[in-house]
This record gives C-alpha cells, structure tokens and sequence, in this order.
C-alpha cells in the first residue's frame, strides 16, 4: 500500500541532498573565484654579495688581498684550485619583478690584485631606488660624507695592544687512562 508520510519524507530527503550538491559546486566555484583574486605572499630573496658601481672603482691594479677585503668584503666564492681568484655573486628575486644577478670576479697575482671583471653595476643609489617596494618614501638618501662632517667626527679610539698569551705547557697529559 502506498503510504505518503513515507514517500513525502524521501522526496524531502532527496530535494535536500539534491540542494546541498548544487550548493557545494557553487560553493567550490565561488571559492576558486576568490582565490584566483588572492595570491600567496612570496619573500624577497637575497643572496650573495651586493658590489656597487663605486666600490669597483675603488679597486686599483696592485691593492692587496686585505684591500681588496676591506672594499669588497668576503668573497661568496673562493676555491682551493683557483687560489688566485674571489667570485663576488649577487641575485635578488622579488614577486612580480625580473630577478637580479650580478658577478664581480676579481683576479690576483700572488697577493696583489691583477684585474677585475664585473657585470653592469648599479650605484649605491641607483640600487636603494630599485629595492622601492611600492612605498613611497621620498629621494635616497646621500651615502657621502662632506668634508665638514668629516671633521666633526670624533678621533679614532686607540685599542690597547693585546697582552701576550702564556707559554704552551712542553707535555700533555694522556688523552687515554693507562692500562692496569
């Protein structure tokens, strides 16, 4: 026998499936509308070392290992085959931006500097206004001491010379204790 309270129960279970489905698929398009319109945060990458236009120009033929140290800093790339050769590398990677790289190799001869090759360097200037993340923070500042300041600094501090370390003891004691 045909009982309705039973079939009107199923077509009421079945119509809130069916709308639960449609609403699921509506659901799920609207999220990836969304999601298309909001992207992942992606760290600026930087690595190696940033060489500036004035800092190889600083380098002379005949400077030595120190100078060039001093100017440079630590080269990222040195090699026990290539004794007589500092690789300074740079690569700067930013979202939405063409990537950066720069190379600056700098070559010896015995402990003085002999040349330089290097990529198109930026100035410090030139380099600070392409960092610009969209803010808008007004010109770069001068890098540059005047003469002026540079009287007004105050003396360089003198260290104290290093006292001398005491004498090493002639015999160490066993690193093993002896066998009985």
């Amino acid at each position: 026998m045909f009982n309705l309270k039973k079939f009107s129960a199923r077509l009421t279970l079945l119509i809130v499936a069916s709308v639960s489905l449609a609403a699921c698929g509506n659901l799920n398009r609207a999220s990836n509308s969304v999601a298309g319109l909001v992207t992942p945060y992606k760290m600026d990458i930087v690595q190696g070392n940033f060489v500036s236009k004035e800092q190889a120009s600083a380098l002379k033929t005949g400077m030595s290992r120190a100078q060039v140290r001093d100017i440079m800093g630590t080269p990222l790339l040195t090699s026990l085959f290539h004794a007589d050769r500092w690789d300074y590398i740079f690569t700067f990677k930013r979202q939405g931006v063409p990537a950066q790289a720069r190379a600056v190799t700098v070559f010896f001869k015995g402990d003085l500097l002999d040349r330089v090759e290097a990529d198109p360097l930026p100035t410090e200037n030139e380099f600070v206004a392409s960092l610009d993340s969209g803010k808008q923070t007004g010109p770069a500042p001068l890098l540059e001491m005047t003469a002026e300041s540079l009287k007004n600094l105050p003396p360089p501090i003198k260290a104290a010379p290093p006292k001398p370390l005491p004498p090493l003891p002639s015999s160490y004691p066993p690193l093993e204790p002896a066998a009985r």
